[in-house]
């Protein structure tokens, strides 16, 4: 039988057969990759302008960088190779009007490869000045004189620092958009009246000899959205009445249960001393009186 001469390949055949082996070449160059996950869940917590980035998930054979860039501000990396799952960006938001995003690379730790971009995910937006929020204001002193009831509210410190170094505060930032607005009503009482200044220092009339009770919320309105801080913690004029609602209740249990155990030991001994001297006035009035 004469043997059949081998068949020639079809070009095109050959043209797929190129692309096929491509591909497997480029499938083998990035198997370095394999099992790195991009970050998930991206969210923005930020108090007073005090700005972490929080993500998922935590990585396993690999790490993280992050990179914020701004409308108006150069991009700039943070927390460069890390394992974590959050990463302090405040000190790259000090334009704190500008609008951010971030991106979260996904790298393979001591892979070199400069022509290839590493997976990542971007943030949503994020705007400082119409997002931080506002922190629990504090009472820095009061005190009632006659129909006067004086307050004065510590601004909040925010992380960034004047020339000399001092911190700003978030008045420093908001300047008029910050407001304070204090709640107060008569001690025992359930009628509340309340005042809004754009200042951190209050003169309010109240009824002389009364006690007053008060809180504070401080608001910022920009032209996005209105923010209102949680609410202070309740102060009032009454010393007496003030320690007395910062007792918790395992406090208050303990005090009760104290004197209701001297209440106890007092009736014990009462009983005991009783006991003790009957017997000897009877035996005394039994004696002959001749005797």
């Amino acid at each position: 039988m004469t043997p059949r001469a081998p068949r020639s390949r079809d070009p095109l055949e050959l043209l797929l057969l190129g692309a096929w082996l491509a591909l497997l070449l480029l499938l083998g160059s990035c198997s370095g990759n394999s099992g790195v996950s991009t970050a998930v869940n991206i969210t923005w917590s930020s108090i007073n302008f005090k700005t972490l980035l929080l993500w998922e998930p935590e990585p396993t054979n690999y790490v993280y960088t992050v990179e914020i860039d701004g409308q108006l501000s150069d991009r700039k990396k943070a927390c460069i190779h890390t394992r974590n799952t959050e990463c302090d960006v405040t000190n790259l938001l000090k334009n704190v009007k500008d609008s951010y995003v971030a991106r979260i690379y996904s790298e393979v730790p001591y892979q070199n490869d400069d022509y290839n971009t590493p997976p990542y995910e971007v943030s949503p937006s994020f705007t400082p000045y119409a997002q931080t929020e506002i922190g629990i204001p504090t009472i820095k002193q009061f005190e009632q004189i006659d129909k006067t009831l004086i307050i004065e509210i510590l601004d909040p410190l925010t992380p960034y620092r004047f020339e000399n170094g001092s911190f700003q505060t978030i008045r420093d930032v908001f300047k008029d958009d910050l407001e304070y607005t204090v709640y107060y009503w008569k001690d025992q009482s359930s009628g509340k009246k309340w005042s809004t200044k754009r200042s951190n220092q209050f003169e309010l009339n109240v009824d002389e000899g009364e006690n007053y009770c008060f809180y504070v919320q401080a608001t910022v309105r920009s032209n996005s959205k209105s923010r209102d801080s949680p609410k202070s913690m309740d102060r009032c004029t009454s010393i007496k009445r003030e320690e007395l609602d910062r007792l918790d209740l395992d406090t208050i249990l303990i005090i009760a249960a104290v004197a209701a155990g001297v209440i106890v030991l007092v009736i014990i001994l009462s009983v005991v001393a009783y006991k003790c001297t009957r017997p000897k006035a009877t035996k005394k009035e039994n004696i002959p009186p001749n005797l």
